[in-house]
């Protein structure tokens, strides 16, 4: 497993951008695909975006064009930009690991993300 640490969260308005960061233990675009969770009071934890280890990208319909996961092989980061932000973006924000397409199974512990209206 690789040790994963948010960063980046906090209130904004809606209409305005924040971008998470997700700064891992090793190396992890050769091995791993790294994904963005989310999850709001009361619901689900849900996948926002993901980026995998040959770089394709996909979204949570209600993120696309709006959110971009990006990686820094270098600094073994992940990036969440999140532009237009709206009130119902409001959760906490979990980064997390997987190998091969299996579990996802390595995750940070969270970084509150509030849009205020």
């Amino acid at each position: 497993q690789v040790q994963l640490v948010e960063s980046g969260g906090g209130l904004v308005q809606a209409g305005g951008s924040l971008r998470l960061s997700c700064s891992a233990s090793k190396r992890i675009f050769s091995t791993y695909d790294m994904g963005w969770f989310r999850q709001a009071p009361g619901k689900q934890r849900e996948l926002v975006a993901a980026i995998t280890r040959g770089g394709s990208t996909n979204y949570a319909d209600s993120v696309k064009g709006r959110f971009t996961i990006s990686g820094d092989n270098a600094k073994n980061t992940v990036y969440l930009q999140m532009n237009s932000l709206k009130p119902e973006d409001t959760a906490v924000y979990y980064c997390a690991a997987r190998v091969g397409g299996l579990l996802w199974n390595s995750w940070g512990q969270g970084t509150q993300v509030t849009v205020s209206s």
